[in-house]
């Protein structure tokens, strides 16, 4: 049975999860809050407590899930690091009007949150010695910078390139590491009043179980055809061509 790990247990980390145990893997979620590992054993899913963007609790979660899983072959980061302060933004808006705490508040902890996924993910990998594979789900900003967005953007932008460069280091130890780019508003319990009250048509928003379908792909990908990156867009939304 293969084994899976997921960062990120709420909403479409919930839906990676369900899509994964229905697949026949073993999986282990890591959160923090008692409600989310609750939520993760009901899933049938064991639950781990960690901070994800601390390397060494990251670590010590990603060794324990290989010991009780028996193994480990799949590890996805979909955690959303960055949400608005109280009358910000969603992006950080205008680099002009901004100040440098608030591109640290809207940049820094995406890069910072996937070279820890990368290099943790890597390293525990590796001690199992048999290959695998990392995901890390990301958006549109990762390819393109909106007005408004700049700050968002860069963080996104920063984490496509460790993916790249980690997908290029790891590949010839068996490790395959994607980007799994969602190119729209992810429709959940958590957004949809949100997308509502901002005149959001439901065809212009991501299904988080198609996502979650795309992960599982990105996880069981022909050697013959490997493919480490893989975009999702509402049909709504133009597609994306950059």
């Amino acid at each position: 049975m293969p084994a899976a790990v997921v960062l990120g247990a709420r909403h479409l980390g919930g839906a990676i999860i369900d899509r994964l145990v229905a697949d026949g893997y073993s999986v282990a979620g890591v959160a923090q809050s008692d409600d989310t590992l609750e939520a993760i054993r009901a899933r049938g899913a064991t639950g781990l407590r960690a901070d994800a963007r601390d390397g060494e609790q990251l670590a010590g979660a990603l060794a324990e899930a290989r010991e009780q899983l028996g193994g480990l072959d799949l590890i996805v980061n979909a955690i959303s690091v960055v949400k608005p302060r109280p009358g910000e933004p969603h992006g950080g808006g205008p680099i002009a009007e901004g100040t440098l705490d608030d591109y640290r508040h809207w940049g820094v902890p995406i890069g910072e949150l996937a070279f820890v996924f990368l290099s943790e993910g890597a390293r525990a990998l590796r001690a199992g010695g048999s290959g695998g594979t990392l995901i890390q789900v990301t958006n549109s900003a990762s390819r393109r910078a909106d007005p408004g967005m700049g700050m968002w953007a860069a963080g996104h932008h920063a984490l496509r390139a460790l993916v790249t460069s980690a997908a290029q280091e790891l590949r010839e130890e068996g490790i395959r590491v994607c980007l799994m780019r969602v190119d729209g508003p992810i429709e959940s319990a958590k957004t949809v009043e949100r997308l509502k009250n901002e005149g959001i048509p439901r065809e212009a928003a991501t299904d988080q179980d198609e996502i979650a379908a795309a992960v599982a792909y990105l996880a069981t990908a022909d050697d013959r055809a490997m493919t480490y990156e893989l975009a999702v867009t509402a049909s709504g939304r133009p597609p994306m061509i950059v």
